[in-house]
């Protein structure tokens, strides 16, 4: 870390960390001050004339925590393997920087992926039944093998199990949390968010020994949603928490995606409601790789293969070779039959499949990629 980024970084953390400073209030005085030590230094009465900033606020903004107290975190986090990400770091994730609000900075532990990109949030009830708990996991498994990402909370009920889900099957799994990633909560879940470290990451936007408290599991709420393509309730109350979830989707252009329930169900009558109002119906880990659209850039896997619509997860792998050798420009099918090596016959045969999934178009002898 050079100089002039670790002044930086201790500069963001300074205003961002102070309370009652969010991702919109920082960001009005950035523009209005245009630097956060040009905030610290400014009058009483300049703050107040910023939208937001009260008497109150005013004061914490004129005394923020000193260098030194910034530093210690900066240090603390660096020995306990916690990465700071903030949107100048190369692994902050790039689907948030297109939310409305994008957290100021992260906590984590653990590693993101560039692969983490294909994501799906699954959330729901923390009293979950008997088949809530088994859709859940049958469905991160599903998508996880498929090689989808699953996000969720670490609660308990629906959160624990997509993780689980995901975890059983291989895959990758996120959990966003609502206290700090050093003390997590509920704390019968520390052995599963060790697990969640070795094949995914822990990430807060509180400080890392923070503890839980009321207002931070609604905010993390929009990080779970603006970190996937879309997001699965199974079984929500009318009150749930979850619907939350789905309406910072909602706000964030996401898919979002709901398990149908009995409709004499008190935990049905969330996920019945959003389906009422248009959201996806979901049965299988297919009906939502089928829903999810193409996306804004490719995603590099871990394979070497590269991802631009998720309908591509579903592909057995000698398709998925045909698929890899067509281009965005007409490709000559004798050319594909040259570069994967198969025979003529089977070549043909998987371009029809393809064809048929809407990845690509035939034109003439040529074929090209869609998305």
């Amino acid at each position: 870390m050079d100089d002039a980024y670790h002044a930086r970084l201790v500069a963001h953390l300074r205003l961002s960390l102070i309370e009652g400073v969010g991702p919109r209030l920082y960001q009005l005085l950035i523009n209005r001050f245009g630097s956060p030590e040009e905030v610290f230094s400014a009058s009483e009465n300049a703050l107040l004339e910023t939208p937001g900033v009260g008497r109150r606020l005013a004061a914490r903004l004129r005394n923020p925590p000193a260098v030194a107290e910034t530093e210690e975190l900066i240090e603390t986090c660096f020995k306990a393997g916690i990465d700071i990400l903030w949107p100048e770091h190369i692994r902050y994730p790039r689907l948030l920087k297109e939310i409305p609000d994008p957290p100021l900075a992260l906590f984590a532990r653990g590693e993101l992926k560039s692969e983490d990109e294909l994501a799906v949030a699954i959330v729901g009830t923390r009293h979950a039944s008997t088949y809530g708990l088994a859709m859940a996991e049958r469905l991160a498994a599903g998508l996880a093998r498929a090689g989808v990402t699953i996000i969720s909370g670490l609660a308990r009920g629906i959160d624990a199990a997509a993780h689980r889900g995901a975890l059983m099957a291989g895959g990758r799994t996120i959990a966003v949390l609502g206290s700090g990633v050093a003390r997590i909560y509920p704390p019968e879940h520390a052995a599963l968010a060790e697990e969640i470290l070795q094949h995914g990451a822990l990430l807060s936007e509180a400080p890392p020994h923070a503890p839980p408290h009321g207002g931070m599991f609604p905010q993390r709420n929009r990080i779970i949603s603006g970190m996937a393509l879309g997001v699965v309730i199974v079984e929500a109350g009318e009150s749930s928490g979850a619907l939350i979830t789905a309406r910072h989707a909602v706000e964030q252009n996401r898919e979002v995606f709901a398990v149908p329930g009995r409709a004499d169900a008190p935990n049905s009558r969330g996920c019945n409601r959003l389906l009422r109002d248009g959201a996806k119906w979901v049965e299988s880990p297919e009906d939502v790789l089928e829903e999810l659209g193409p996306l804004a850039r490719p995603v590099a896997r871990s394979d070497g293969t590269t991802i631009r619509q998720p309908a591509e997860l579903k592909l057995t792998p000698l398709e998925q070779q045909v698929l890899q050798t067509i281009r965005s420009d007409p490709t000559p099918i004798d050319e594909v039959i040259a570069m994967t090596g198969l025979a003529a016959s089977q070549v043909l045969a998987i371009i029809s499949v393809l064809e048929m999934r809407k990845l690509i178009r035939r034109l003439g002898t040529n074929v090209q990629r869609l998305w």
